[in-house]
């Protein structure tokens, strides 16, 4: 059995490598010439093999070198990596969440502060899209996305649902005095495009072509609303703030279901403790969400 290599050996040779020469490996490590010389010597002897061939000025990489290199440039990044999240004497584990933009905006944010203050050492990355997303492609730790949450291959909690409703600017709600009256206006649509119908089948009515533009995100569709462009149909609970403040109204009290909010992971990947806090947090944010989702419901023109 090969006796264990020496760390400040390895180190020497991989600063030599990248700088191909002794000297200025010695200024980064903070030693000198004469003694990283000799660490590289050493681990060549080691080997049994050179590392590098001599030359009057600097050093030229060997095969052999050339393959021992990219390991310990990737082991040395790593462990630099992971020293630098011991800050404060605690360790901080980076957390990286692929959301959904209206979510994203009416929901968690205006919450990050309070995760910040519960899990100061849990740094969040937040990545936004639009319902398509790949975890291990984008080598995600939880996404957040609206369905049905039947996605193959993950674990999926549900969060809580988002029922839809008529939403709009203030100017045009006070036209609309029954939901029959939508015939006369440009009717907002998402790339799901059975929404409208649904609306219109849950109301009693008899669905009617809809031809108004269509938006990939219904925060974007909100704030075409919201500038007057059109009707859109949107989850109210994202945008409690909007129609707290009125710069959006809810029209009608029917409201139509097509799915909810999910939180999803890898089944083949094991929890790591950032991602057990936040889904335990989330979770219970989500259970409060739920209690106080009667008064948003409620809360139409």
């Amino acid at each position: 059995m090969r006796p264990h290599l020496p760390l400040n050996a390895l180190r020497a040779f991989e600063s030599s490598a990248r700088h191909l020469n002794f000297t200025r490996a010695a200024q980064e490590m903070n030693v000198t010439q004469a003694a990283v010389s000799q660490q590289v010597r050493m681990l060549e002897e080691r080997l049994g093999c050179a590392l590098f061939k001599r030359l009057p000025r600097g050093l030229r990489i060997t095969d052999e070198g050339q393959a021992l290199l990219p390991v310990l440039s990737e082991a040395f990044g790593r462990i630099e990596t992971v020293l630098k999240q011991f800050e404060g004497g605690r360790f901080h584990e980076v957390l990286t969440l692929g959301v959904v933009g209206t979510f994203a905006v009416g929901w968690l944010i205006p919450r990050l502060k309070l995760f910040r203050a519960t899990h100061p050492f849990v740094e969040l990355r937040l990545l936004t899209n639009n319902n398509l997303v790949d975890l291990a492609a984008e080598g995600l730790d939880f996404a957040i996305r609206f369905g049905e949450g039947n996605w193959p291959g993950l674990h999926n909690t549900r969060l809580f649902d988002a029922p839809l409703a008529v939403l709009c600017a203030p100017e045009i709600a006070r036209r609309l005095g029954r939901p029959e009256d939508l015939a006369q206006e440009t009717l907002l649509r998402s790339y799901r495009a059975d929404e409208w119908s649904q609306w219109y089948a849950a109301a009693g009515l008899t669905p009617r072509a809809v031809n108004g533009p269509v938006f990939d995100s219904s925060r974007l569709m909100a704030e075409a609303a919201m500038q007057g462009a059109g009707i859109a149909l949107a989850p109210a609970r994202m945008f409690a703030r909007e129609l707290q403040n009125g710069t959006l109204v809810r029209c009608f009290e029917t409201e139509v279901r097509t799915g909810s909010y999910w939180l999803s992971r890898l089944r083949s990947r094991e929890p790591s403790p950032a991602m057990q806090l936040f889904q335990q947090w989330i979770a219970a944010q989500a259970a409060a969400q739920e209690q106080d989702g009667e008064e948003i419901s409620a809360s139409f023109n």
